[in-house]
């Protein structure tokens, strides 16, 4: 690749590749909510056609990450630290491989949570991916950040958005215990194997919010070295 287009790509905007990624990684955890619709619809097929796209999306976000890793250039210039950005990629990356894994347990055992959870399920499912479109937008306005030198107005902006994930991840984890106590009060109905199969989802859609907010720690911590 030609110095130019690495020069125009990652030194003049260091964060549009990062953004890119993030959009895509945003697009894959997007994707759960109608794949568990199916799955409380007992279409499996058609959550096994979400699945597919799940995992393709996850695997074109993968390209990206690695594109980044690979023309990042070293020893130029930045107003970002090389090793702040590349560790902020793969935490971002994180949410779409968690999105794949959750689908791919869910379509391995076709089993559900019960009907009279299903509204409030979503309603955690929908919680937690709101954590992963609150990181986005953190990402994404990122750039008039940068342009004002990581200070004044924009930054509080900033600051209020991840203090804003914070939230979300408070409410992901008081619905996540609100479920748990459903789910307790209908467990004797069930194979106890399939029990612990859902808990275990709980646990795993819940890391999503964990997750996205563990995205908006790393850039505190890069605008803190910023």
């Amino acid at each position: 690749m030609a110095v130019n287009h690495i020069l125009g790509l990652f030194a003049h905007s260091p964060l549009k590749p990062l953004q890119r990624h993030s959009n895509k990684v945003t697009e894959c955890c997007n994707l759960l909510v109608a794949f568990f619709e199916h799955t409380f619809s007992g279409d499996w097929e058609k959550a096994e056609e979400v699945r597919y796209k799940i995992s393709e999306t996850e695997r074109r976000a993968d390209s990206l990450k690695r594109e980044i890793r690979l023309k990042l250039p070293r020893g130029l210039f930045m107003p970002i630290d090389r090793v702040d950005l590349l560790e902020l990629v793969t935490q971002q990356d994180k949410l779409a491989n968690y999105s794949k894994d959750i689908a791919g347990r869910m379509i391995g055992r076709q089993f559900s949570f019960p009907e009279e959870m299903k509204e409030d399920f979503m309603k955690f499912v929908r919680r937690n991916l709101d954590a992963a479109k609150q990181a986005n937008k953190v990402i994404n306005e990122m750039d008039k950040l940068l342009e004002t030198g990581f200070k004044g107005r924009e930054l509080d902006l900033v600051n209020d958005m991840i203090q804003a994930l914070d939230d979300i991840e408070d409410d992901t984890d008081h619905m996540q215990i609100q479920l748990r106590q459903m789910l307790r009060k209908v467990e004797d109905q069930y194979n106890p194997v399939d029990v612990i199969f859902l808990y275990q989802i709980l646990e795993w859609v819940g890391v999503v919010a964990d997750q996205a907010q563990r995205v908006g720690s790393r850039i505190e911590l890069m605008l803190a070295r910023s």
